[in-house]
């Protein structure tokens, strides 16, 4: 019998205006802008370009509701309750959303409903348990003095967010920032705003008061700059390429704003003789190939012992042949189309270098089909540490293997980059594992795994790859002020 492939129906999009102060309303300059369906090169819909003036009441809506609304009056408890009711209409959407964030971002409609949205609902759920934590302490002084800390939202947060995981970063950043009692002028990534824009309107479903969540879509320059710039936000959370985080830090110099920053990664995935080969592959294949490639900490440079080499190249080229390109909203699609045209262009670019350079094209190299930005699952074996596809973040599937011979020129080798985001080797060896986690310079360190991520474990870079943690108790310190209260007791 045959099998029959259910495609999902194309969803409905019921917000394409600003979120501010619990109303939806055009840009005030009322400028759109289209948000393209990457599998088809259409237009899904014009979404409102917010600026300056949208971002002005934005950041006045925040500051009201935090320093006058009910949101800093609230028992923590409340704010928690709160949470979990707006993880619980997440899930109650969970299908309708996951094909949202297939149509608007193209990755596959499995993995949105497997992967994101289940981290999604996750993560919320874990800040909400942590509203009522957030706690300071006493300290023993010298002299007759009672010394005790108390931990203080640190107000009006700014966040801006990458295209890759829509739902998911508007979650780790909604998550910390929600539960330590903090308000919120969020702008999503213009290639991506609809997921965002109905998370806005189920925050509002959940209760979550008017003015504490506000969503302005636009571009970078223009709404993102006008957020770093503005006096009345406290915080800037950053996800994104390290060369805006740089324009970041020049913008919001004259604030002294806080600021987190989640970048990018060229992180080494290594392969020891000892390890399971075929477990290996499928780690290294999921590693790099997940979400197109387009993952901040992909395993985006294999090392592979020169004495299994040849076989593990094998496998994954097998892997990789056989992964199924193709419709995301498609049930049995394993990769959708790169995001937009000039992330499709720049990634063709990055596999004209590698063949130019010398590398071998193992498998695929070209484009899929002619609609769409459907780029084939690409391996480059023979690749050398100084090739450009070696040592720039592509952010697509593209995969570099490199050989290795002897154990401290791979440890110096892997940590060659400027980045540090996350690292991974695969071995039957716990001394050779506990020695790479100690020796390679990155914020997250896999063995024998990788991609595994929990609400509860610390995430974020060495180096370039970012300042600061997101997720865990770690993630709510950008959050938060101490202040410290002493009392004469004399």
């Amino acid at each position: 019998m045959a099998t029959v492939i259910e495609t999902i129906q194309a969803p409905q999009v019921q917000h394409t205006e600003c979120f501010i102060g619990g109303k939806w309303l055009p840009a005030a300059s009322g400028k759109t802008f289209a948000t393209i369906n990457p599998a088809t090169e259409e237009t899904i819909a014009e979404v409102a370009e917010g600026d300056q003036a949208d971002i002005d009441l934005a950041v006045d809506a925040a500051r009201k509701a935090f320093d006058q609304g009910p949101w800093g009056r609230m028992d923590a408890r409340d704010r928690g309750r709160l949470m979990y009711r707006l993880a619980d209409l997440i899930e109650e959407e969970i299908d309708e959303l996951a094909a949202l964030e297939s149509f608007d971002n193209g990755k596959p409609v499995s993995v949105a409903r497997a992967a994101d949205l289940p981290l999604v609902i996750d993560c919320l759920r874990y800040y909400a348990g942590f509203a009522d934590k957030i706690h300071g302490s006493t300290i023993p002084v010298r002299g007759n003095y009672f010394t005790y800390t108390r931990k203080e939202p640190v107000g009006v947060a700014g966040q801006i967010i990458p295209w890759n995981f829509p739902m998911l970063m508007t979650a780790w950043k909604w998550g910390p920032a929600l539960a330590a009692g903090c308000t919120i002028v969020m702008k999503p990534a213009e290639q991506t705003p609809l997921t965002c824009l109905r998370m806005a309107q189920l925050a509002q479903d959940a209760g979550i008061p008017d003015g504490v969540i506000n969503v302005v879509p636009g571009y970078g320059p223009t709404a993102g700059g006008a957020l770093v710039k503005h006096p009345g936000v406290d915080k800037i959370a950053f996800t994104g390429e390290d060369r805006t985080a740089k324009i970041i830090m020049r913008n919001a110099a004259d604030s002294l704003k806080r600021l987190t920053f989640e970048l990018g990664g060229k992180s080494p995935n290594v392969i020891l003789a000892d390890a399971d080969l075929d477990a290996a592959a499928a780690g290294a294949h999921f590693g790099l190939f997940f979400n197109q490639g387009q993952c901040c900490c992909a395993g985006s440079r294999v090392f592979v012992d020169e004495r299994v080499h040849d076989e593990f190249v094998d496998k994954l080229k097998d892997l990789a042949t056989n992964r199924k390109l193709g419709n995301p909203l498609c049930q049995d699609t394993e990769q959708g189309p790169q995001i937009d045209q000039a992330q499709f262009d720049k990634i063709l670019s990055y596999i004209d270098k590698g063949n130019a350079e010398g590398a071998r094209c193992v498998v695929g190299g070209k484009r899929f089909g002619d609609k769409g930005y459907f780029i084939e699952q690409t391996i480059f074996d023979g690749v050398t540490d100084d090739m450009a596809i070696a040592q720039d973040e592509i952010f697509g599937p593209v995969m570099s293997v490199l050989k290795y011979k002897d154990w401290d020129e791979l440890i110096d080798r892997a940590n060659q980059t400027f980045y540090g985001l996350a690292a991974a080797v695969w071995t039957s060896n716990v001394g050779k594992a506990h020695d790479f986690a100690r020796r390679v310079r990155a914020g997250t360190i896999w063995v024998n795994c990788y991609d595994v991520f929990d609400a509860a474990a610390p995430f974020g870079g060495f180096k370039m790859s970012g300042q600061g943690r997101e997720l865990g108790e770690e993630g709510l310190r950008a959050y938060s002020e101490t202040k410290t209260v002493t009392i004469n007791l004399s």
